[in-house]
């Protein structure tokens, strides 16, 4: 890719997150990032999102973001249920993708998406936008400098009361539930701990909601060399959605809220010997973000442009493997606690899109 030239983004979706990552897009330099055309399935809606962030073209089809000649790479940030199609479909036209996470609703599903972007040779990227936050590299740097000792343990929590109903997070057939909306950001703390490597086990307790859909889940997995990490969701619950790393000379803690921190604390023993602050980006001039600090979508479009330009066709931040593992650690925990989805009945055939 010509990096005297901005990338060209189409999007497929005109919902909360398409509206939070646009703002970040459009807060970058327009040499380096435009939006060109949003898709969705009510003209209407796409017509107002464009009005509302300047972008020239609006489609009722995901199918015409496919074949539209201009755009490079397309975001997804639709339901959870739409992700395996809307990312064969665009990859199969040659396009790039940034897809919301999770990349798949199962394994099956996270495996195939992954291998026929390789076959295509085209950029794959989950969304975990986690893993492009400053405060995510301090972290690498800290535990890879030795100060904490090894690496023995990880804690991660993410749990809120949401107000229900809320169809997202309630409705099978839209995968719902703490596991696959919240739960990926603390599993893919505790990959990120112990640099992805694949858990040796696993147990998992929870419970569900009516709907079948998971209230919240307890993970335990155990790695390498007697080594562990406890994760927590939670859509009913309060929890303290911190995230902490320990070793055996003391520890860091990450947050708040370290899915998008701007701090990293480090302990010797129990004592606090350092704090790293790292400011957000600025906010921009018009437009209102629905989610916490979603200004920091801006590093994750910084680290697309980054691979794009260097003509990778993934994040080495978060690699197809990276997750396909955390895929699998997901999957397994939904088993454990009797949470079922009709797609884990059904064997993909990658050769097929919508």
């Amino acid at each position: 890719m010509d990096e005297n030239r901005p990338i060209s983004w189409g999007l497929c979706s005109a919902g909360k997150i398409c509206n939070d990552f646009t703002l970040a897009l459009n807060s970058l330099p327009q040499s380096e990032h435009k939006v060109v055309a949003v898709a969705a399935r009510d003209l209407s809606r796409a017509k107002s999102f464009a009005e509302s962030h300047s972008i020239p073209k609006f489609y009722a089809s995901y199918d015409d973001i496919a074949s539209d000649t201009e755009i490079d790479i397309v975001y997804i940030g639709a339901i959870h249920t739409t992700h395996y199609d809307l990312t064969m479909k665009m990859l199969s036209a040659g396009k790039h993708v940034l897809c919301e996470k999770p990349l798949g609703v199962n394994l099956d599903e996270t495996t195939k998406m992954v291998a026929f972007a390789k076959e295509k040779k085209l950029f794959l990227m989950e969304a975990v936008w986690s893993r492009c936050f400053p405060a995510y590299k301090k972290a690498k740097e800290i535990i890879s400098s030795g100060i904490i000792g090894d690496v023995r343990f990880c804690h991660a929590t993410f749990g809120s009361h949401f107000d229900f109903p809320l169809p997202r997070i309630e409705r099978k057939d839209m995968a719902g539930g703490s596991l696959l909306d919240i739960g990926i950001y603390a599993v893919q703390f505790a990959q990120f701990a112990y640099e992805d490597e694949t858990p040796i086990s696993q147990q998992t307790n929870g419970s569900l909601l009516e709907s079948g859909v998971d209230a919240d889940a307890n993970i335990l997995l155990k790695y390498s060399n007697n080594r562990s990490a406890s994760v927590s969701c939670s859509v009913k619950t309060f929890l303290s959605n911190e995230g902490s790393i320990h070793g055996t000379k003391g520890y860091i803690k990450i947050g708040p809220f370290f899915w998008c921190p701007t701090t990293v604390e480090v302990f010797d023993k129990h004592d606090k010997v350092d704090t790293f602050h790292y400011k957000l980006p600025q906010l921009p001039d018009k437009g209102k973000y629905n989610f916490r600090n979603s200004v920091g979508l801006q590093y994750e479009a910084m680290e697309v442009r980054r691979c794009l330009l260097n003509g990778w066709t993934e994040s080495p931040l978060h690699r197809g493997a990276d997750v396909i593992k955390i895929a699998q650690i997901l999957h397994q925990a939904r088993m454990d606690i009797g949470y079922d989805l009709p797609q884990d009945n059904i064997s993909r055939d990658p050769t097929t899109t919508i």
